[in-house]
């Protein structure tokens, strides 16, 4: 289990599951709902086959919000911007494919 899975337990019903192959990684992606680059990041995982979680951070109570918020920043020291995007423990904040290639095993390729 990766520090990311025991940091976001506490939400853990707020994740949505998007199903894939290619990878074997924990892999979870902090969105906004209406953010172009959040679009952009799904749709890059999801043309990669590649299996994620999910929250849009707009659509959920703002005391989840805020304890999400204040996760990333103490676990990450990473400003906080969307799409955040977390690879096993490794942190990529904004729309990144070269970063997300780099850090991505794929298998089955």
């Amino acid at each position: 289990m990766s520090n990311a899975d025991v940091m976001f337990d506490f939400c853990k019903e707020e994740f949505n599951i998007v199903d894939g192959n290619k990878t074997s990684q924990k892999i979870s992606l902090f969105t906004l709902s209406t953010c172009m680059w959040c679009k952009k990041t799904k749709k890059y995982l999801n043309d990669n086959n590649i299996k994620y979680r999910f929250i849009d951070v707009d659509k959920i109570d703002k005391n989840t919000k805020k304890e999400i918020s204040d996760c990333l920043r103490k676990a990450f020291k990473e400003r906080i911007a969307f799409p955040f995007l977390i690879v096993d423990d490794q942190p990529i904040v904004g729309y990144d494919p070269e970063k997300y290639k780099k850090l991505i095993k794929r298998e089955g390729v």
